[in-house]
């Protein structure tokens, strides 16, 4: 399908929703610069069509109502139908309506709880199948059958832990303890969870805590004298972003799931490592959340040059199946559900804060965030 655009050379403008202000621009921040990265590529590429890429960007200041906001004054106000942003789930159900109503398209670069479909959202983090699977084998085969379950106090935590809840359950586990904790949580608000923790003396921690908190509990964990060679906690948010801000030494033997970890081999990966030091400072690591905002924007270019035009009822159809060579492997739209098939792994973080692979899959995993295909069976297949 091509559009009518002709041989105007004015810019795409597309819209940039994440938060450099706030206790999520830890990893906000590090999205914003996989974006910026993408399109500062295209356009030195000669653009789409010859017409260069110009984001419109707001900062939500990790406040989800501020992303509906935004959302809607750049739909409304600006003008603009496609928005590249989000982190939280509470910010992508903010924004959700806006682009539903207005026939926008979200692209949405983060890991999330799955059982969501939107025509007007295309999901590239994770889905449930992606990492939870993985990682609830992971941890029942090396460290036992005693789940502790901590997360911040939102929609993604609670329903994670719901999903995890059943896989352990599923596989003969138990889950011995289970508490949230506010977005704004401080260190000492960390104290009694350790308390509980050693009493409940769980095999290992599940975390789904986030942003700045992720910090307090890797550091009350460590201060509480528990070791992450026989206990260690277990997430799939903890990337090397907030490793870094916690330091490596705290991170040090803890566990994650995700497609994508700085450290992958392979010419695709090191290109694009060696690309975004370049751009941010060789101390700035990449992780899953950069990668991913990073591939979408290329994935969307390659489309509107298909198009030519920027209208969602245009771009989603020829998104839905396309692929794309990114850092972490070959990547595609799945045509079924507007997820991404991705690369499930396990690393464990190392004294240098980057992880070391335990376990990787051999192709890429079809996305089933509504986990259709997933039971008992499959937990350990």
């Amino acid at each position: 399908m091509t559009g009518t655009a002709g041989k105007t050379t004015e810019p795409w403008r597309v819209g940039v929703l994440f938060s450099r202000t706030g206790f999520m621009a830890v990893i906000e921040e590090t999205q914003l610069r996989g974006t910026l990265l993408a399109i500062e590529e295209i356009n030195a590429a000669g653009g789409v069509n010859g017409r260069e890429l110009i984001p419109v960007l707001y900062d939500p200041a990790s406040e989800s109502a501020a992303f509906g906001l935004c959302a809607k004054r750049l739909m409304i106000e600006d003008g603009i139908t496609t928005i590249f942003g989000c982190y939280t789930s509470s910010s992508r159900k903010a924004v959700l309506p806006v682009v539903e109503r207005l026939n926008g398209l979200l692209w949405y670069p983060t890991l999330y709880e799955g059982f969501e479909f939107s025509p007007n959202i295309i999901y590239t983090g994770a889905a449930p199948n992606q990492n939870s699977l993985a990682l609830c084998r992971y941890l029942m085969e090396t460290y036992g059958r005693r789940f502790y379950f901590i997360g911040s106090d939102y929609v993604y935590p609670r329903e994670s832990n719901r999903v995890m809840r059943e896989l352990v359950r599923h596989a003969g586990g138990e889950v011995v303890g289970e508490t949230y904790l506010s977005l704004r949580a401080k260190r000492r608000d960390f104290q009694p969870v350790m308390r509980d923790i050693r009493s409940q003396s769980p095999d290992m921690i599940f975390s789904t805590v986030v942003g700045d908190s992720t910090t307090y509990l890797y550091q009350s964990y460590l201060e509480a004298g528990f070791n992450p060679k026989t206990q260690p906690i277990a997430s799939l948010t903890t990337t090397e972003a907030e490793i870094r801000a916690m330091g490596f030494d705290v991170g040090e033997g803890h566990i994650t799931a995700a497609p994508y970890f700085e450290c992958l081999a392979g010419e695709s990966n090191s290109s694009f490592v060696s690309r975004y030091k370049k751009r941010y400072g060789q101390d700035e690591p990449t992780n899953m959340c950069v990668e991913a905002a990073y591939f979408q924007v290329h994935v969307f270019a390659r489309t509107l040059e298909r198009t030519n035009c920027m209208d969602t009822d245009a771009l989603r159809p020829m998104i839905l199946g396309s692929e794309f060579e990114a850092p972490q492997g070959r990547i595609s739209i799945n045509p079924h559900c507007g997820h991404t098939d991705l690369w499930p792994r396990i690393g464990r973080a190392n004294s240098r804060g980057q992880f070391d692979i335990m376990w990787d899959s051999k192709a890429p995993v079809r996305a089933d965030p509504y986990l259709i295909g997933y039971g008992r069976s499959t937990v350990f297949s």
